[in-house]
């Protein structure tokens, strides 16, 4: 049986439009108000409980497409996938029926215990072949193909023999799942490490890239003129990142995008305005490609 036959319902497609992250204080204001938002994402680990918090996105995804990007399957778990936790995300796939469903390469759970972190992985061929068998196992679960993001680092480590970008491209091309280019986290960890950002975006698979996060991050200052970028989705999208995010629609074409902000979690019409810039960009990357065509 495919993916598509075993799936039993039709999503919303989510439309290549700027989306934003829907956080609990933004129900009501959604419910009430109908902001001309062109779509939504949610973390399905809010919303597998009982309570109102569900019954709310019963009600928005009939007026909206949603999104689900989990935050808890730790693809890159050397102790295996939690199949609880796979069964609940399940479940919320076949209740909210999002259009994208996408998760992490990353870690957070072991021996039982859930960290409240996405740690990262070390780049090797073991920790490809662990990710690539659990997004299999996902996709095989869920009877669709899911997105992976790219981490946000502040570390490498010492025995990585793969590039990020190199290690992103195989577990698309291992599993036939897409990608979530995350722009903030290229950034990030493109000036902790010293990479070049455009470099990661170049080599990343064009047709693999189905969705776009963009989110804040702040500066910490160390003595000697040191500096950290840390991902903390706090604050407006930089100046920087827009720029980058301009590259990126010109490699992968126009993707759904999504504005994330998840610490001081701003009034709905924060987040709009930033959607609104990204918009805005979407919208000249279409315009620059059919001019293309033209020619």
């Amino acid at each position: 049986m495919s993916l598509s036959e075993s799936y039993r319902a039709t999503p919303r497609p989510v439309p290549a439009r700027a989306g934003v992250g829907l956080r609990f204080r933004h129900h009501q204001v959604v419910l009430d108000e109908s902001p001309a938002v062109a779509w939504f994402e949610v973390h399905p680990e809010n919303y597998m409980g009982g309570g109102i918090a569900p019954q709310c996105l019963d009600a928005i995804r009939r007026d909206y497409p949603v999104s689900l990007h989990g935050v808890g399957l730790s693809l890159g778990s050397a102790h295996g996938l939690d199949a609880r936790h796979l069964a609940r995300v399940r479940a919320a796939v076949r209740r909210f029926e999002p259009g994208l469903v996408s998760e992490h390469v990353s870690w957070s759970a072991v021996g039982g215990v859930y960290l409240a972190d996405l740690l990262p992985l070390p780049m090797t061929e073991e920790a490809l072949d662990v990710v690539c068998r659990h997004v299999d196992k996902v996709q095989a679960a869920l009877g669709r193909p899911i997105l992976v993001e790219n981490p946000s680092t502040y570390l490498r480590y010492v025995h990585s023999t793969i590039p990020e970008w190199e290690f992103l491209s195989e577990i698309a091309r291992r599993t036939g799942c897409g990608l979530l280019c995350d722009v903030n986290n290229i950034y990030v960890s493109a000036c902790n490490h010293g990479w070049n950002p455009r470099t990661y975006l170049a080599a990343l698979p064009p047709a693999a890239v189905g969705e776009i996060h963009l989110a804040g991050h702040s500066i910490r200052h160390f003595d000697g003129g040191r500096t950290l970028r840390i991902d903390d989705h706090g604050s407006r999208v930089a100046p920087e990142v827009w720029t980058l995010y301009r590259e990126a629609l010109r490699c992968f074409g126009v993707v759904p995008t999504l504005i994330e902000w998840d610490t001081d979690v701003p009034p709905l019409d924060i987040l709009m305005q930033e959607a609104a810039v990204a918009e805005c960009a979407l919208e000249a990357a279409r315009h620059e490609s059919a001019r293309g065509h033209a020619v």
